[in-house]
Order: C-alpha cells, then sequence, then structure tokens
C-alpha cells in the first residue's frame, strides 16, 4: 500500500474521530447550562478539539458534587422548619408590594428570612474595618465564627490574629473557615497556619481539592463568602478579604496595587441569618452540627425600636443551589427600581438576563450608574468587562471608573432610596454560577443615604468614561475585548 493510502487513511479516521467529538459534545454539553455557555463549549470543542475536551473534563462540571447538593438541600430543609416552628417569617403588610415578592422569592430559593429591627453601619476604610472586626472578637465571650475566601498573616491582620488569641486565653471557642485555593496561594501561608494552630483557633478548609483525600471537586468552584460573627449578637459581611490590602503579592507590590473595599456591621435579628451561613458551611465541610450550641435564635436577639432600623435577608448562593439565587435577587430588585440603579463590582461581566435588566432601566427612564476600577488586576475578566462598556454607554449608562493604582473591590448596590444589596458577590458569571457568594439584601433609606455618601466618595476620587471617549479605543484593544468575553461564558 502507498503513503497516499494511509495518509488518506489517517485523515478519515482523525475526521470521524472530530466528527464523533463534536456530536458527544453538542448532546451533553447543553444539559442543563445557558445557550451562551453552551455555544462557548461547543465553538472551543469544535476549533480546538484536543484543548477543547481536556477543558471541559477537567472545569466542564458546574455543579458541586451531588453528595455536597444533597447536604445543602437538606440542612436549608432543616432551616425551613425551624423558621416553620419559631414564626420568624416576617411579610410586613406596609412593605412595597413587589419587595414582599422579593422577600418571598429569596426565602423560597435559600430558606432564610426577612427580619426587622436591625442596625447596620457601613465600613469604607480597609484597616478601620479589621480593627473594628477585632475589637468585637475582643468582646466575645462564648464564640467567634470566622469565614474568608483569603486570609493571611501579615501587619494588617496581626491585629485581629491578637484580638482571636485573647479571646482563645478568655476561653472563647475561635472557628475559622478559608477557602483552600485561593488561601494557599497567599505567600505565608504555612506560617499563617503555624499561628491559628498555636494560637488554639479551631479551622478548617472550605471546598478543598485533595482527592487522594475523597475531596475532589471542579478546582475553581470557590468558597467567596467574607463573614465574622461574635456570639451570635454582632455579624459582619461585605467584600473584605482578612488580608493586607496589596493581598501580600508581590506582584500587586510591583504595581503599586490597593484594593478599595466595603463591609457593614451589623446586630439584630439578622445576625442569627448570618451566623446561619457560617455554620452550614462548617457543617458540611467538618461534619460537625453546632446549631444547638452556637447559634443564638433570631426571636433572641434584641429588635430596635429606632425609626431608622433596617429591614434586612441575607441571601447565600452558589454552585450548591439548583439556582443561582444572587443574580436572580439582583434581577427582581433591578426590574423593580423606579427611580434610580447604582451598581459598583469590581468584577463586570454580566450574562445577556443582567444587561437586558439595566438597560431596560435606562429605557424606562431611570437614572443608571456603574463604578467600575480604571485599571485591572485580572486581564481575561478586565477585557471581557470591557466588551461591555459600549452598549450601556449607548442605553445611557453612566459609568465612572475609580482610579490607579486602586482596585474598587467593593460589591454593592442601591435601588432607588430605600433598597441597597451589599456582599461577597461581583456581577459576573463566575458570582452567579461557580462561587458560593453571599449577600444582604436591606430596606432602610438610612443605609442607603450612607451608602450614597461611598457612591460620592468614588465620584470624587474618580472620572466618568464617556461614550465619545470609548469610541476613541483602539481596534486592538476591543478586539481582545472581545474574544476574552467569549472565554467568560466557559462556565
Amino acid at each position: 500500500m502507498d503513503s497516499g493510502f494511509f495518509a488518506n487513511l489517517t485523515w478519515s479516521l482523525a475526521a470521524l474521530v472530530h466528527a464523533a467529538i463534536v456530536i458527544t459534545a453538542l448532546i451533553v454539553i447543553p444539559r442543563g447550562r445557558k445557550p451562551t455557555a453552551a455555544m462557548a463549549w461547543i465553538l472551543l470543542i469544535v476549533v480546538l478539539p484536543g484543548v477543547g475536551v481536556v477543558l471541559y473534563l477537567v472545569i466542564g462540571n458546574f455543579r458541586l458534587p451531588a453528595k455536597r447538593r444533597a447536604e445543602q438541600a437538606r440542612i436549608d430543609e432543616i432551616i425551613r422548619g425551624r423558621v416553620a416552628e419559631n414564626a420568624l417569617e416576617e411579610r410586613d403588610a406596609s412593605w412595597p408590594r413587589w419587595f414582599q415578592r422579593v422577600v418571598q422569592q429569596n426565602q423560597a430559593l435559600t430558606a432564610l428570612p426577612a427580619s426587622s429591627g436591625n442596625e447596620a453601619t457601613l465600613l469604607p476604610d480597609y484597616q478601620a474595618s479589621i480593627d473594628a472586626m477585632a475589637a468585637e472578637v475582643d468582646t466575645a465571650k462564648d464564640f467567634v465564627h470566622i469565614e474568608f475566601f483569603i486570609v493571611g498573616w501579615d501587619d494588617t491582620t496581626r491585629g485581629f490574629f491578637a484580638a482571636m488569641e485573647r479571646a482563645v486565653a478568655r476561653g472563647v471557642t475561635v472557628r475559622l473557615l478559608a477557602d483552600y485555593v485561593a488561601t494557599k496561594k497567599v505567600p505565608g501561608c504555612k506560617a499563617m497556619l503555624a499561628e491559628l494552630d498555636r494560637i488554639g483557633v479551631k479551622w478548617a478548609w472550605m471546598l478543598p481539592v485533595e482527592p487522594f483525600k475523597g475531596k475532589y471537586q471542579r478546582p475553581d468552584l470557590r468558597n467567596h463568602r467574607k463573614i465574622v460573627v461574635v456570639d451570635g449578637r454582632v455579624g459582619f459581611m461585605g467584600s473584605q478579604n482578612l488580608i493586607d490590602r496589596t493581598y501580600d503579592s508581590p506582584k500587586n507590590i510591583k504595581r503599586g496595587l490597593k484594593w478599595q473595599e466595603l463591609m457593614t456591621r451589623l446586630t439584630g435579628p439578622v445576625v442569627a441569618s448570618v451566623n446561619t451561613v457560617f455554620l452550614s458551611d462548617w457543617l458540611i465541610e467538618t461534619g460537625e452540627d453546632l446549631s444547638q450550641t452556637a447559634q443564638v435564635p433570631a426571636a433572641q436577639l434584641p429588635a430596635s425600636a429606632s425609626p431608622d432600623a433596617l429591614q434586612c435577608q441575607v441571601v447565600p448562593s452558589g454552585p450548591g443551589y439548583d439556582t443561582e439565587n444572587n443574580l436572580r435577587l439582583f434581577l427582581s430588585l433591578i426590574y423593580g427600581a423606579t427611580e434610580k440603579v447604582i451598581l459598583t463590582s469590581p468584577y463586570f461581566v454580566p450574562d445577556e438576563a443582567m444587561v437586558y435588566a439595566i438597560t431596560s432601566a435606562c429605557q424606562r427612564g431611570l437614572e443608571v450608574q456603574l463604578f467600575v476600577s480604571e485599571i485591572g488586576d485580572q486581564f481575561m475578566v478586565w477585557h471581557a468587562q470591557r466588551s461591555y462598556y459600549q452598549v450601556l454607554l449607548e442605553a445611557g449608562v453612566r459609568i465612572f471608573l475609580y482610579p490607579a493604582p486602586f482596585i474598587l473591590h467593593s460589591k454593592h448596590f442601591s435601588i432607588d432610596d430605600d433598597i441597597a444589596v451589599i456582599g461577597s458577590s461581583n456581577m459576573d458569571i463566575r458570582s452567579f454560577s461557580l462561587n458560593s457568594e453571599v449577600s444582604l439584601m436591606v430596606r432602610g433609606e438610612s443605609f442607603v443615604a450612607g451608602m450614597r455618601e461611598v457612591e460620592q466618595a468614588y465620584r470624587d476620587a474618580g472620572r466618568e468614561l464617556t461614550l465619545e471617549e470609548w469610541r476613541r479605543e483602539p481596534a486592538k484593544a476591543t478586539f481582545l475585548d472581545g474574544l476574552m468575553r467569549l472565554t467568560s461564558a466557559l462556565n
């Protein structure tokens, strides 16, 4: 047989294998996946079948293992039972009807109820926020619960670690959860863990990637939550990690990058829900049920009688749930807005539903603003984010750029003058589908007034991006934007 025959045979077999791969992808990939994500995966496999198949096998499953999801569902049913048993479900007739419906939706998805009589303080200063959390730890009598995506032991957090040490010395039980992948990458992680052990903190990894220990899921499914609870009576939530504002990264330090954050301090019945999120994660990661020993029921927490008291609801989300709880919350609030929508997100890579909600708000005549960073710390996400600027600017969204060398890492938004959301969730596909997040919905004019002051500080520090300026962007940059937008759909 001549070489031509073998060449033709090889090409024929290659074509058959490629066709088989593509047909299999068309059958398997679209199941339970958004059309845009499915198309991105199929396009990658058609163009680069070898690379595409390997990537899909590694990161193609966007859900946590069935055992984890079943445990989350079991926990949610327990929460529902306790909410019903203690009559914690609250739907005040004085609340706007559409707001009542959003509360109902959140509770249906997460089991956590809304509550009245809460107070909240915004903490926009990086070091002051960590110091405030440390000061509360110094008041602890029974327990301290700490959960962060990234934990570092450095000059910025040393005071917090010292407060934990003093608490343990007083007989307080201090528990800490940290994300396995994100924290393990921090320089000095081993020294930090050794310090936790020396202090006597009980700690555990979230979503560990340890296949030889039977602990494995898609490596980039991460727990991105940031929570501190002291004695079940004071809580903290927001965007900030427990680490220096450079993230102790040599690359960030070389570029002079610093992170700008926003946290909130909470008191009132809502703290029970914040603690419930921690207790759920602790149970899933360690198997230890603390609900009878380290939880103060909402009914036992003092409710504020102030006319400025807030209605609050905690909304956890992530790949442990069957639906994108945070995305549904965000969309419901934006569609319910009647005057203004002001968004802040460091990584803004929305899906089609979010783009339609935002641009529809403009078409309804609302004032819509978006705060993002002038520079990016993640190449692919940064360019994917920029790919949305033109459609937003053309719709009438005002985009404000927070100045370098700061990365505006705060994650919050406000609706009209009485609704706000703050938490760990970005407005991107990763936060909607792949990361475990926690958001706090707040109704109260006093809280939104405080958020307006934060937003004004962003305006004063930065500048507005105009449509005319954007149209002068070089083609090379916008080509990268479009290319990274395609890759962002691979979830």
